[in-house]
């Protein structure tokens, strides 16, 4: 009986000193390098795809900047870097016709504001409202004159110049 207890414990003993071993190499592999990578197959295709990335970003920038050279983009900057206008909140448009003028008075009477209101409303509050016209079939004819007019008098047409509106 003695020497069974006796062997359960040297066998007990032996297996703790083989765990202990165990821990201590996978630690120092841990510490020094060998062994496992620390970067998991995972992290390397992130970090591939993140250099891809800013590769991208990096000739957006480029494309971004001959625009604006060319004219395509306007600057929102101004040399100091403060904006030079204030962000929008909305943009109303009102899509309106040729000969509908007393629909466009009844909606400016109703509820479109005039003058000073209106420019108070973009500048404060960030909401433009315009009517959206298209120009006529015939460059310069009375249709386009009247709306050229209106326009000078309530300052509140948004003119399509590529836009061709029906007769």
């Amino acid at each position: 009986m003695f020497a069974t207890m006796a062997s359960f414990y040297v066998a007990g003993r032996m297996w703790q000193d083989a765990e202990n071993r165990v821990y201590l190499i996978n630690e120092l592999d841990k510490r020094t390098g060998q062994g496992k990578s620390s970067v998991s197959v995972d992290e390397t295709l992130k970090i591939i795809n993140c250099r891809e990335n800013q590769k991208k970003l990096a000739a957006l920038h480029v494309d971004l900047e001959k625009a604006r050279q060319e004219g395509f983009v306007t600057k929102h900057l101004t040399d100091n870097g403060a904006t030079s206008k204030k962000k929008l909140l909305a943009v109303i448009g009102i899509i309106t016709m040729f000969g509908r003028k007393h629909n466009r008075d009844a909606i400016r009477k109703a509820w479109l504001p005039t003058g000073d209101a209106l420019k108070k409303l973009e500048e404060e509050k960030g909401v433009v409202i315009r009517f959206v016209i298209g120009r006529s079939a015939k460059q310069g004819d009375s249709s386009d004159r009247e709306i050229e007019s209106e326009n000078r008098q309530a300052n509140d047409f948004t003119i399509l110049e590529n836009h061709v509106e029906d007769s």
